[in-house]
């Protein structure tokens, strides 16, 4: 960023001196009104600070007018377990007993097309720090990753580096990773989805927030040093589009540390314990601009800064760099006069280079100090605040109702051939190639995290009470109707939480969408805002917290509009979680409806190779009822819900881990074979029991009000059989194992790091 360092006196002598705000992102109207507030033009310090702060990803200038929508639909009993919710760092969640947990997802999807790896890394590592300033300590991470066609050359480059970044940082911090999904699909070509998610826990007691808060309060900068990685980095690559050619000529992205972070999660933990932290906020996109400018918003006061405090590891850096620098493991708080000693005392023990670079002060505005000049002097809520907001145009796209007419499939040929084809298909294969590049296990309280529906954890060794997390998405469904896309999103991850035993309490999502300046992707974006949203009342449950990301499109072509919604459940005691994989002579049980529904399913991307219809409808009274059937419920040995790929996928998931065969009556699910098979019917699950318990199972589902049948049977034939069609279970696991070795084998050993 070639930005000279200048001062405010020297912008009050030189008002019509031309500054770079279009090459900052800034529009014209949005110059103008930062002038305004000032009253002269901004110094290049503030500029910067506008820019960053203003830009999408920091202001959510075109997505909050919409996003309201989740806070007029909250009702005050959905709310009344949501410690912190939409606005913070983080969602925190109580969930009895005096704990608290904090989850959230993020995005780091442009850096991560720049440079997969650290791209990667450094969107585990911001949104680990995010979860550590609400005063907790960071348990698991989970990924949502998406990718252009599996056998692209661009995916070829990406993926591995992708999953090598987020398995080499989670893995040093000593974090599991418990869970994701991955997906491929043309639209993600140049610009995949890298979706990071992160949760953890704390004592209620124990909340911390971002606020500067007590007249004469000092303000630490604590973590690694300051320096030119970065710079401008994710706030202004989410804020744009690719262009093609174009992803050599954007910022630098961040470079991560993983070791250094991870002496920071124990350093943050000491602070807190010793009682010496007034508020907190982490560096992530936007730097200190935004740690600084937030804090002082927030809070009850002014803040003055000077920046010749802040550690650096590049010379001769202006006051703009040094505050929109997105170098990572840091972290800035709010802390006592009296406390400031034994703070650094606490930095110094875990080697954590510590300084105090300003305090709280009177008034309102935000002053900062570089080389003995003021080069800030703004109001710090129009920083932090008060960006545009903009209603930007939305309208149903005139190619909607063509999209979604048709959609009808035909019976295969081969029935037997489909089978192989859909789960050896990139869509439904095999994740372990990507997996075993994540530690699930460490830290010793995973209880559920490969070939799981949710990833469940304990989080109280005495007790043994844990959560259950699970984020979906469907791209696909989206595409062909917004509204239904987001709720059929939320109710996939809230099946997958209760299908282990947990009690679904809590959403988060990370909304990803192509530009918001066309009209067909604000039509989208909202409506599904509005999907979620009434879903959630629905359920009731409460949305807490999320994040935007657009400008997700290559040139004029945007990414299947992705809402990735995050649900947390509660479990009392973790050994009664169920898991899916099923053993001989059990009877199989299939709760739900299934309906010829084909519209954005796999099967009509495998066989059809098409988009078009309607998406599966789904009834969420039914999803709740389903949640309610699984808590608490004894007579269950395994259970695994319906989505992707329909029956099929579903019991071949539950027999393949130990070759378990089956005896299916395909007629009891559907009179076609195919719709039986590979229909994505939502609100269905597949549960095995002991033959004697299948009529008190039945009789509950029943009073659940809930539809369900004996559909077979499992046995130790290691074949499945469906009457019309049979194949053996190692045949089929062969086929579902071999696709991702096949495409991605050569780069196994040069980029991951396995566990």
């Amino acid at each position: 960023m070639s930005i000279h360092n200048d001062t405010v006196e020297a912008a009050i002598a030189s008002p019509e001196q031309e500054q770079p705000y279009l090459q900052l992102g800034l529009k014209e109207d949005e110059y103008q009104r930062i002038r305004e507030i000032l009253g002269r033009r901004p110094t290049d310090a503030e500029l910067t600070m506008y820019s960053v702060m203003w830009s999408e990803h920091c202001s959510y200038k075109s997505s909050k007018v919409h996003l309201r929508y989740f806070g007029e639909t909250t009702t005050e009993e959905m709310g009344e377990k949501i410690l912190a919710g939409i606005g913070e760092n983080a969602g925190v969640v109580d969930i009895g007993d005096g704990h608290a947990v904090t989850f959230r997802v993020e995005s780091h999807n442009h850096p991560s097309y720049v440079e997969p790896y650290q791209g990667a890394a450094t969107g585990v590592g911001g949104i680990v720090r995010d979860i550590m300033a609400m005063g907790a300590r960071p348990i698991a991470v989970m990924d949502q990753l998406r990718f252009g066609p599996a056998d692209a050359p661009d995916t070829q480059r990406v993926l591995p580096g992708v999953v090598a970044g987020v398995g080499g940082y989670g893995n040093c911090l000593g974090l599991p990773n418990i869970g994701g999904e991955t997906v491929f699909d043309e639209s993600y070509a140049q610009n995949p989805l890298v979706n990071a998610l992160c949760v953890g826990t704390l004592k209620v007691e124990d909340l911390k927030l971002a606020f500067a808060s007590g007249l004469g309060n000092k303000v630490m900068l604590f973590g690694s040093r300051t320096g030119l990685d970065g710079i401008g980095g994710v706030s202004v690559l989410a804020s744009e589009s690719f262009e093609e050619g174009e992803e050599r000529k954007l910022p630098a992205v961040q470079v991560g540390d993983p070791f250094a972070e991870k002496v920071l999660i124990e350093c943050c933990l000491d602070l807190y314990r010793a009682g010496v932290v007034v508020g907190i906020q982490d560096l992530g996109g936007a730097g200190l601009a935004c740690a600084t400018s937030e804090l002082a918003a927030s809070g009850d006061g002014g803040m003055e800064i000077n920046l010749d405090k802040v550690p650096l590891r590049a010379k001769n850096m202006t006051a703009a760099e040094i505050l929109a620098s997105e170098s990572q493991e840091r972290m800035c708080a709010v802390v006592t006069p009296e406390n400031v000693e034994t703070f650094k005392e606490i930095c110094a023990h875990w080697d954590v280079t510590c300084a105090e670079i300003g305090e709280v002060a009177e008034g309102k505005h935000l002053i900062i100090r570089h080389q003995g000049e003021v080069v800030v002097d703004a109001p710090a809520h129009t920083i932090a605040n008060e960006g545009p907001e903009y209603e930007r145009p939305w309208a149903r796209p005139s190619w909607q109702d063509e999209l979604q007419s048709g959609g009808e499939v035909q019976a295969p040929e081969d029935l037997r051939q489909t089978m192989l084809d859909m789960v050896s298909s990139p869509a439904l294969c095999s994740r372990d190639f990507i997996t075993e590049q994540y530690d699930r296990y460490v830290r010793g309280n995973t209880v559920k995290a490969k070939h799981s529906d949710a990833g469940v954890l304990r989080i109280d060794e005495n007790t043994s009470r844990g959560i259950a997390v699970s984020a979906d998405a469907s791209g696909r469904y989206t595409k062909l109707d917004p509204n239904m896309g987001a709720r059929l999103a939320l109710a996939e991850a809230h099946r997958n939480v209760a299908v282990t035993g947990a009690r679904p309490v809590a959403v988060t999502n990370c909304l990803n969408y192509g530009s918001p300046e066309n009209p067909d992707v604000m039509w989208q974006f909202r409506e599904s805002v509005h999907g979620l949203a009434d879903g959630c009342v629905e359920l009731n449950i409460p949305v807490s917290g999320g994040n935007v990301s657009f400008y997700n499109q290559t040139g004029e072509e945007p990414i299947l509009p992705t809402p990735v919604v995050g649900v947390l459940g509660v479990i009392d005691d973790v050994h009664n979680a169920f898991g899916h994989d099923a053993n001989p002579n059990q009877d199989l049980i299939l709760l739900g409806d299934t309906k010829e529904e084909f519209g954005g399913s796999i099967y009509q991307q495998v066989v059809h190779n098409e988009l078009r219809g309607l998406p599966p409808q789904v009834d969420l009274a039914k999803e709740a009822a389903l949640a309610d059937f699984f808590v608490g419920n004894t007579d269950i040995a395994a259970a695994h819900d319906l989505s992707e790929g329909g029956f099929l996928q579903a019991l071949a998931e539950m027999c393949f881990r130990n070759n378990v065969g089956a005896n299916i009556d395909l007629t009891r699910i559907h009179e076609t074979p195919h719709v039986a098979l590979f229909s994505e019917s939502a609100s269905r699950a597949l549960v095995a029991c002991a033959p004697e318990k299948t009529e008190a199972l039945l009789s509950r589902v029943s009073r659940a009000g809930l539809s369900a049948t004996r559909v077979g049977n499992t046995t130790d034939s290691t074949e499945l059989d469906f009457g019309v069609v049979s194949i053996k279970v190692a045949e089929l696991r062969k086929a579902w194992a071999e696709t991702l070795p096949r495409l991605f084998g050569h780069a196994a050993g040069a980029n991951s790091v396995v566990a």
